[in-house]
């Protein structure tokens, strides 16, 4: 029994639909060759991470102690606050006819744009949720993913832009106002950062690989413009880190952000490519310090926001590991004493340079004296 269940307290909901599952964006090489010698290849996002997520939970028992939810596709209004009308018709058409390339590095085939618009669907109700207090906290497992689409393109395999749109509708209907995001996929949250980047009442903080996709966005110089300056940070670690350097930057950095904004509610993009068995992601997490880091959100959104937050499942591409790291969040999540072995927890962390590095370190205080310097 989670703790929630045993107080009496709304339970951990758990947002998810078959039809995401269904999304495909078709065999690499297809739709964007850069080559005639690039031999087609499935694409890295596939449904099966979260299948077996969905399934572990199903298994385990855990998923008697959430509030399993089943939600509608996101509506023409909704998406309209954040994508461009031109976009949605070219996504609409794509879906129809024999689909295509959503912009850059984000490929679909006939029926992806339904699969996005529930996935959408569950982002906005789980915000929703949370936000007029239904459910204390909530997990939507998206697909496709959406923290790389932007208003009138798709990128790294996102066709739409779930927190976004959810975030945007949440606010327009006055369910919520101060709202903060953090992103922990290995990927810069470049989405996020577009839809709120002169925002003030948005906080979008991003900690992910440095130099890793988009190429060009997802620096520490970037804080914002006008009104929203200062209500955007970016903390891209080096290649390299482990549970050690995301301790530290948690703990320094991230935390002390988030309670300094102090959001009515906190939205997480759940990666989990930071794991150790990524193959796209150069960093060195095991579902244990997934789990941590989601007790620390989770303990600091109860002093700050009466524990409203959100998790919307973003990256991760070990069909065999992401399910190991989201059963761990979920059970911090829910208060579950609900645990799955992960018989690589202790082998990963025993991997050598997963303790805080000097060159980590001094970057990380660097940050942290910049960023308290001029708050100050």
């Amino acid at each position: 029994m989670s703790e929630e269940q045993a107080t009496g307290v709304p339970a951990t909901g758990f947002f998810w639909h078959e039809r995401c599952f269904w999304h495909d964006p078709g065999a690499i090489g297809v739709f964007s060759a850069p080559g005639e010698f690039l031999q087609p290849q499935p694409a890295s996002e596939s449904p099966e991470s979260k299948r077996r997520l969905k399934n572990l939970l199903e298994v385990s028992g855990l998923i008697d102690e959430l509030a399993v939810r089943k939600t509608p596709p996101a509506c023409r209004e909704d998406l309209a606050r954040f994508h461009t009308a031109r976009y949605l018709d070219a996504l609409a058409a794509g879906d129809r006819a024999r689909g295509g390339d959503g912009g850059d590095c984000a490929p679909y085939t006939p029926g992806s744009f339904a699969a996005a618009r529930h996935s959408a669907g569950l982002a906005i109700a789980a915000v929703e949720a949370v936000a007029t207090g239904e459910l204390t906290n909530a997990y939507a497992l998206c697909r496709p993913p959406g923290h790389h689409a932007e208003a009138d393109q798709g990128r790294g395999f996102c066709l739409l832009g779930n927190i976004p749109v959810a975030v945007m509708r949440a606010r327009a209907l006055g369910q919520v106002g101060r709202v903060a995001i953090l992103d922990w996929d290995v990927h810069h949250g470049n989405g996020q950062q577009a839809a709120f980047y002169d925002e003030p009442e948005v906080l979008t903080l991003s900690l992910h690989q440095a130099g890793n996709f988009p190429l060009e966005t997802g620096f520490f110089k970037e804080r914002g413009e006008g009104a929203g300056e200062g209500a955007n940070l970016n903390l891209p670690l080096p290649p390299g880190c482990g549970i050690g350097a995301y301790d530290y930057a948690m703990g320094e950095l991230v935390l002390p952000a988030l309670e300094a904004f102090a959001p009515e509610l906190i939205v997480v993009a759940c990666g989990f490519d930071a794991g150790a068995k990524d193959s796209l992601g150069k960093m060195l997490l095991n579902s244990r310090a997934f789990g941590e880091m989601t007790r620390q959100v989770k303990a600091l959104a109860e002093r700050v926001c009466d524990g409203r937050l959100v998790m919307i499942h973003e990256g991760g591409y070990s069909e065999g590991y992401v399910p190991l790291c989201g059963h761990a969040v979920i059970a911090a999540l829910a208060g579950s004493v609900i645990e799955v072995p992960d018989p690589q927890n202790d082998e990963i962390a025993a991997w050598a340079y997963q303790a805080l590095q000097p060159h980590q370190r001094a970057l990380i205080d660097g940050w942290r004296h910049d960023i308290f310097r001029k708050d100050a």
